[in-house]
């Protein structure tokens, strides 16, 4: 043996008695063949190793061994922890890494080697279908709470998939829209999070994304896979595809693209095979690849439980936390001093979230929660009596002017009258984005007709992004809790009465309207292009740029207790960053802001001190304030603690376009401390002396180009697209038939079938197991673009057998 390899070609594995073929020994069917899964959820088999087992995340573990489908419905029970945005609102890293510590366990016990999460996405617009499942607009938060998650999942030998990579801002169209941006802006927003994580917290795998990225797609970018991703940032994790993401597997494999998922029975192995014959692709690239594959198994746990179940202690833990964790990152928007409210206080509680809980979003990331509490069943075992009434129907929400007079009459009858109210899932979802920013108008009628029957109004809102709130001026009390987890009911009546408090901060901007989002007049964009014109204005940024006062500002939240901020200093007022070696991602501090935080209440509580940067050097175009650092702190009554905040180098760094490198610009910045990005407490002068010491020329916001157009049509095509022809409209109706989840419920199938709309002939042969290959599909956009009155030969015999 030399080097670890035997004299037959074979290697061993980390000093393991085990011993795998080597890939370069592997006959070229089979280094190709581990380049794909074996099912929707496995890797395929290496010799020696086995296989690795992924399952969806990124809030608790969607684990469905052996199944070949993807079904939302029937995976193992486990817990359902609060969701991205709940988690991110927690501005608490430490508890978030927790969170992911417990997964982590979880995905252990039912023998899963990798979570498919966390993901962070930024939250360009908060229409957004998919929001819920992401953490933040702003990347620095993304970036540190994603980090959390990630160290504590992997804390426990499983690997994570961040996710999706990258500029995945948008469910509609999402296979096939060609996102445009700006470098800078690119890494500056879209890329920072990402790159923070993979230096930060090395995940074990990234997730390409299926959209383009100015103009190729996600899992064959080089720019992002190779240039950015593993040259720059020096990532040597594996890369493998979101599920039916694959456009072009020959050009993803030089990219970097690693593993094509879910299986696509050989789809692609003719093309890659025939790539190589024709020197397009060289059996090295090839090999690379499949080494990763390889070095996944190899890291991957190797025990698998005899029963895939989470032990009852654990789930009991678990379920502790998750009530901590929902409590901590639910956002106080308005008391006027009616919460907590007191035991002996008579309630009514209206609205089916209370009876009927909307806990996390619907999609991929559908945990089957182990155990659910509800808030009615919360107020039960509190021993507290209430009133309740329906107010809508939990799904749809139509109008019903029975359930709003009962809920009046169960308000009258109450000392105070609890509305829960927000969005179903069929308006928030994966696969769609919404539609506006309203609440169904049901929930809208019930709280408006709770409040004039009775003027100690409360209201919580079960959602997954921000919505507008026109009756905001006629109740005492709003409770964001976002989407709470399986034990958010019972964190709810924790903060009602006080017994735990909403510590939460927020983590996105809520408009007042839509047209105060910059990016509203580019989203979503035609169907294959979409423009990010409005460069780095998102969110917070664009407001207090453009000083567009939004109806709650980033980081904005409210306590049970008052704080009094005092002398707020910076310990250094001259710094010197000569350059970024570590690139935007650097935790290295620059300096540290220290401020004194008094809790003057009487109560325990919490506070989150925010550091925000101003760019007064001229020298660049930058946003008015941009999330620079932030520490969340916990007193007791009475108490003061001086808080020490370090500002990362990292902060003061712009994306330059011509050096294609970080860089700083020289001059003087102000260190803000706030309580939320519209509430400055104190502005601290520094000097920087940086690499950039001239003007630099601003970017330009990106140009629409060409977009694909609808004809002629080829494998990118979708589905809805080849229905404007007699061919398309036959085959079509064939595929949506054959994926449509048989055993689903109404909301998995409507999720279904307004994604088959938008599914691309090439991914539909991908998902269909072989049934329909790449070649019989080449068949069906040939007879379309002729216009035929048949569907074609080769595909009607496939369709007879």
């Amino acid at each position: 043996m030399v080097n670890g390899v035997l004299s037959d070609g074979r290697v061993r594995i980390g000093g393991m008695r085990t011993v795998v073929p080597s890939v370069e020994s592997m006959p070229l069917d089979q280094a190709i063949g581990l380049l794909s899964g074996e099912t929707t959820w496995l890797t395929k088999n290496v010799p020696g190793l086995g296989q690795a087992f992924v399952a969806d995340g990124p809030h608790g573990v969607r684990a469905i061994p052996g199944s070949t489908n993807l079904d939302i419905v029937g995976a193992l029970p486990a817990t359902c922890f609060p969701t991205a945005v709940t988690l991110a609102s927690t501005w608490d890293p430490e508890l978030v890494e927790r969170v992911g510590e417990a997964i982590g366990k979880e995905a252990k016990a039912l023998g899963v080697d990798v979570i498919l999460g966390p993901g962070m996405n930024i939250k360009r617009h908060p229409l957004c279908g998919r929001n819920f499942e992401y953490l933040s607009e702003d990347p620095y938060l993304t970036g540190t709470m994603a980090s959390a998650l990630t160290l504590g999942i992997q804390s426990q030998n499983v690997g994570t998939s961040v996710k999706h990579f990258a500029v995945n801002n948008q469910e509609t169209n999402r296979f096939v829209v060609d996102a445009r941006v700006d470098l800078r802006t690119l890494h500056e927003l879209y890329l920072r999070g990402f790159e923070m994580v993979v230096r930060g917290a090395k995940p074990w795998t990234v997730m390409a994304a299926y959209n383009l990225v100015n103009g190729t797609h996600a899992c064959e970018n080089e720019y992002l896979l190779n240039d950015t991703l593993r040259d720059s940032w020096g990532f040597d994790g594996l890369v493998m595809s979101d599920w039916g993401a694959v456009s072009d597997r020959v050009a993803g494999i030089k990219a970097g693209l690693d593993l094509e998922m879910p299986a696509s029975k050989g789809t692609w192995d003719s093309e890659v095979v025939k790539a190589i014959n024709a020197g397009e692709l060289s059996r090295d690239e090839v090999n690379q690849c499949a080494e990763r594959v390889v070095a996944l198994v190899e890291k991957s746990n190797k025990f698998t439980p005899r029963k895939r179940e989470i032990p009852a202690k654990l789930l009991a833990q678990n379920n502790t936390l998750a009530r901590e964790a929902a409590a901590a990152g639910s956002v106080l928007l308005k008391n006027d001093g009616i919460l907590p409210i007191s035991p002996a206080t008579k309630i009514a509680v209206i609205g089916a979230f209370a009876k009927e809980p909307r806990f996390q979003g619907y999609g991929s990331s559908f945990v089957n929660a182990a155990k659910v509490t509800s808030a009615i069943d919360a107020f039960e075992a509190k021993g507290i009596e209430t009133n309740y009434a329906r107010g809508y129907d939990p799904l749809k929400s139509p109008d019903d002017a029975f359930a709003l007079t009962e809920a009046v009459v169960a308000a009258r009858k109450a000392d105070v009258a609890i509305v829960f109210a927000g969005l179903p899932p069929v308006i928030e979802s994966e696969s769609f984005d919404r539609e506006n920013l309203l609440l169904p108008a049901q929930h809208d009628a019930a709280i408006t007709t709770v409040a004039a029957a009775n003027p100690n109004t409360i209201v919580v809102l079960v959602n997954g992004a921000p919505v507008l709130m026109p009756w905001l001026g006629q109740v005492r009390a709003v409770l964001e809790v976002y989407l709470g987890g399986q034990a958010g009911g019972g964190a709810i009546v924790d903060m009602l009465y006080g017994d735990a408090e909403p510590s939460g901060r927020l983590a996105e901007t809520f408009p007042k309207r839509l047209e105060d989002v910059a990016a509203n007049e580019n989203f979503p964009g035609s169907p294959h292009q979409v423009v990010y014109a409005e460069q780095q204005m998102v969110g917070y940024r664009y407001n207090t740029t453009e000083q567009v006062g939004p109806l709650f500002p980033f980081g904005y939240g409210l306590s049970y207790s008052t704080f009094r901020w005092t002398n707020a200093v910076v310990n250094q007022e001259d710094i010197g960053i000569p350059a970024l070696p570590n690139g935007a991602a650097t935790l290295t501090p620059a300096c540290q802001v220290e401020v004194t935080v008094t809790n003057v209440g009487s109560r325990p509580s919490s506070e989150v001190v925010q550091v925000y940067l101003r760019d007064q050097t001229g020298l660049v175009e930058r946003p008015r304030r941009e999330l620079a650092a932030f520490a969340k702190t916990h007193l007791a009554p009475g108490e003061s603690k001086r808080v020490v905040i370090p500002v990362p180098k990292a902060a003061f760094g712009i994306w330059d376009v011509v050096s294609n490198t970080w860089q700083v610009p020289s001059g003087h910045y102000e260190l803000e401390v706030a309580r939320n990005s519209a509430e400055i407490v104190a502005a601290l002068p520094v000097t920087v002396s940086g690499t950039i010491t001239e003007r630099v020329q601003p970017v330009l916001p990106p140009a629409a180009e060409p977009a694909r157009q609808v004809r002629p049509f080829t494998r990118e095509s979708t589905l809805g697209e080849l229905e404007q022809t007699f061919v398309g409209r036959r085959v079509s109706a064939i595929v949506r038939k054959g994926a449509m989840p048989e055993d689903g419920d109404e909301l998995n199938r409507n999720m279904f079938e307004r994604q088959a709309n938008e599914t691309p002939i090439r991914t539909a042969a991908m998902f269909s197991g072989g049934k329909l290959t790449l070649k019989m599909a080449d068949a069906i956009v040939a007879a379309a673009n002729s216009n035929l009155k048949t569907i074609p030969a080769l595909f009607r015999a496939r369709l007879r057998k």
